[in-house]
């Protein structure tokens, strides 16, 4: 998702509120990115879910951040729309991964 969102992102026009919800998406898809590469190499099944509890929370903020750009119609369409349903895809995935462990 990572990568997708920098090439949507390099996109949006440079406006205040494009560059805040620009730079909150860049945070927290990276920080989710970051979190679950720590969480494959966590020894115990308490820290992975810990670990990937923090990739849904950061999920979950890149989702609203992305809606916002979808409300105010900022961006490739077609780009947002599909960086919604990856985030929607990702955030199920984690989930699953923290019950399964639980």
């Amino acid at each position: 998702m990572l990568e997708n969102v920098f090439f949507f992102t390099r996109q949006l026009e440079r406006l205040f509120e494009n560059e805040y919800y620009k730079n909150q998406l860049i945070h927290s898809s990276g920080s989710a990115s970051l979190n679950f590469g720590e969480a494959q190499g966590t020894i115990s099944d308490k820290n992975f879910v810990f670990k990937v509890s923090l990739v849904v929370k950061e999920l979950k903020e890149s989702r609203n951040s992305l809606k916002i750009l979808d409300y105010i119609k900022e961006g490739d369409d077609s780009k947002r729309n599909k960086l919604l349903i990856e985030v929607e895809q990702l955030i199920a995935i984690s989930s699953k991964m923290i019950i399964n462990k639980r």
